[in-house]
């Protein structure tokens, strides 16, 4: 079992009602934060989006062996997020309307965009993702495809984003 995080019990506590800790103990109690796996968060999906999803995962993790995906969030939702170096890649998410697709290669690599926002003709290009209702929008062969030249340009990804954090220090 993964333990992603740990919540102090005693913190939370002490802001709800400090009188109700014995002052004795100060010790902190902790409770595990469990993280969702991949599965189950393939498993909450409707039949056709868990599908779908899982084939569009399995892609990722095929075409860029170094993409380590754990669930996590990002703009409020619950996603599949891929990092490569400790650096964010891509996410896969599944909300009410659609499921998304983001992906800084598509982001920071124009030529990719290009090339891809033709060929998905079907689902809706933003920036950095793709929004799709269904398989018809991103028929696999492409999304393989996408994602095989994606895996390609990361590395020149990588290097910028790593360029950009040592300017930060």
């Amino acid at each position: 079992m993964q333990i992603s995080g740990y919540l102090c019990v005693y913190k939370i506590m002490m802001r709800i009602n400090p009188l109700r800790l014995h002052m004795k103990t100060k010790t902190k109690i902790f409770v595990e934060n469990k993280r969702m796996t991949i599965t189950e968060y393939l498993n909450k999906q409707e039949p056709e989006r868990k599908k779908l999803l899982s084939a569009i995962h399995k892609i990722i993790t095929q075409t860029n062996k170094n993409a380590k995906a754990e669930i996590g969030k990002m703009m409020g939702k619950e996603m599949i997020m891929y990092y490569v170096d400790g650096a964010f890649i891509y996410a896969l998410s599944s909300v009410k309307e659609h499921m998304s697709l983001h992906n800084m290669v598509l982001y920071g690599y124009k030529p990719v965009h290009e090339k891809y926002s033709k060929l998905f003709k079907k689902a809706k290009f933003q920036k950095g993702c793709i929004n799709f209702k269904n398989a018809e929008e991103v028929p696999l062969e492409i999304m393989e495809a996408f994602m095989t030249d994606c895996a390609k340009a990361a590395p020149k990804y990588l290097e910028i984003y790593k360029a950009r954090m040592e300017k930060k220090k």
